[in-house]
């Protein structure tokens, strides 16, 4: 297991090694190097389906979790419940701290977002970002579903990545030279399954409200807040807000089990 820190020099060294590599390759590294101090962080998306195949596959133990914002559409809980049931993972599931919701929800209104780009971080960072930070507490690295053709503000996303907006630890962004049609492919190739809404034309799902289906021709995250005008659509996962400091870590973990009624294993 890795104990050594990682400099932007090293970092240089391991993107030019697994340059050409498959997601699987930089996978196996991750999970070797960092045993249980690294962690796949999944929304269920399509990326996000395709790495748990590669580590169902593979038949490694790793820890997985998922963010609940307390927003999401039924269809998603639907999917993280075919997936506790097909590949028997256990997924820790992290939910906005309520205190934290009842006090915006009471100072801004239900659906604040649709007011400002400012109030649509403020929800992002209450729902996502401060839940997050409680996922990452105590690991070296983390396994997300970034690739660069997603957004103009990934477009320099690397496989690995050193995640100055999380303590500096290692971000690895396995499918980050992936196209969308590579995403498609590989899991109609090994009937994966996905989000109900992705047949309804949805092609980035988050939060239901925030969410809605694209049209011929838009961008691949047109449908997220479609009301912003800005292409730099972020909710402070992998870039930071504009505008909203992030204060205090509070949140709860539930387990998948309480949010979709499986077992999990």
């Amino acid at each position: 297991m890795q104990t050594e820190s990682f400099t932007a020099s090293r970092v240089d060294e391991l993107n030019s090694l697994f340059l050409n590599s498959g997601p699987e390759k930089l996978l196996k590294w991750g999970l070797d190097a960092f045993g249980d101090r690294i962690a796949l962080c999944s929304a269920f998306g399509p990326e996000g389906m395709v790495l748990l195949h590669f580590l169902f596959r593979m038949k490694r133990r790793v820890r997985i979790f998922t963010l609940d914002t307390g927003r999401l559409p039924p269809e998603t809980h639907d999917l993280i419940e075919k997936v506790n049931n097909l590949y028997s993972f256990e997924i820790e599931v992290y939910s906005p701290d309520p205190a934290d919701v009842r006090e915006m929800v009471k100072t801004h209104g239900i659906n604040l977002f649709y007011r400002s780009v400012e109030q649509r971080e403020l929800c992002c960072e209450v729902r996502k970002v401060r839940p997050l930070l409680c996922a990452l507490k105590g690991l070296s690295a983390w396994i997300t579903g970034l690739r660069r053709s997603q957004t103009i503000t990934r477009s320099a996303a690397r496989k690995i990545e050193i995640d100055d907006l999380h303590s500096n630890i290692l971000k690895l962004n396995p499918l980050a030279d992936w196209s969308e049609q590579e995403v498609w492919d590989y899991i109609q190739k090994h009937s994966i399954p996905y989000n109900a809404l992705h047949d309804r034309g949805y092609r980035s799902i988050g939060c239901a409200p925030c969410t809605r289906a694209t049209n011929p021709g838009e961008d691949i995250r047109a449908g997220r807040w479609w009301w912003e005008k800005d292409q730099k659509k972020e909710c402070g996962l992998h870039a930071s807000p504009s505008s909203v400091a992030k204060n205090g870590t509070n949140c709860e973990r539930i387990g998948a089990e309480k949010l979709v009624g499986a077992s999990g294993r």
